[in-house]
């Protein structure tokens, strides 16, 4: 009987130790796996970071571009003693450039479909006197020349629009020097200041 008993005793000291070294399997492989993760995270973020550290290098290079202006009011050109571009000033410049060149557009619109008619009805004037035909002449004259300064309008127009949103809207084109806040608030289509058109009035 005792003999029995030391057996049962040691076969239940063997179950118990194996028990415990499973349970040290188990908890040694969970850390192993947790540290692992925690690697991979670890590595993840470097990843990560390393990556975000590469696109901006590779972007810093780059000119940034403003998807609403270009160039802030303030930046525009000014005359010695004149107050800032304000948004606000900016924008009612915009809107009255833009409603110059709709006006304008649609001016010379008119102004081809009248030259169109002068033009048809004079191959069809045989029978008319003199008089109808020089009165058609001149109105043909007439409308063409309202065309042409439409067109030159709509041109200056629209380059003060392109200027206005490369920030050099204000410089004049022949000498560089600022035009005047308050001349481009007169006419928005200058491109010229007062002395530089001055100058061109005279050579013609």
């Amino acid at each position: 009987a005792p003999a029995g008993g030391a057996d049962a005793a040691e076969e239940t000291g063997a179950v118990e130790k194996r028990k415990v070294t499973a349970k040290a399997a188990v908890t040694e492989g969970a850390a192993h796996a947790a540290k692992k993760t925690g690697v991979r995270k670890v590595v993840a973020k470097k990843s990560t970071g390393t990556a975000r550290k590469s696109a901006e290098a590779a972007t810093s290079g780059l000119p940034k571009t403003r998807v609403t202006e270009v160039t802030a009011p303030g930046e525009l050109a000014v005359r010695p003693g004149e107050d800032p571009w304000t948004r606000g000033e900016v924008d009612e410049a915009r809107t009255e450039l833009m409603s110059e060149v709709l006006r304008l557009r649609a001016e010379l619109d008119a102004s081809e479909a009248a030259i169109s008619g002068l033009m048809r009805d004079s191959g069809d004037g045989a029978g008319d006197d003199q008089a109808d035909t020089g009165t058609k002449n001149i109105t043909r004259e007439s409308e063409l020349a309202l065309a042409a300064n439409a067109t030159s309008m709509l041109e200056q127009s629209e380059r003060a629009l392109e200027r206005l949103e490369a920030g050099t809207y204000g410089l004049c084109e022949n000498c560089g020097q600022p035009i005047g806040k308050a001349r481009m608030q007169a006419f928005p289509r200058a491109t010229l200041c007062v002395d530089c058109k001055q100058k061109q009035e005279r050579r013609h």
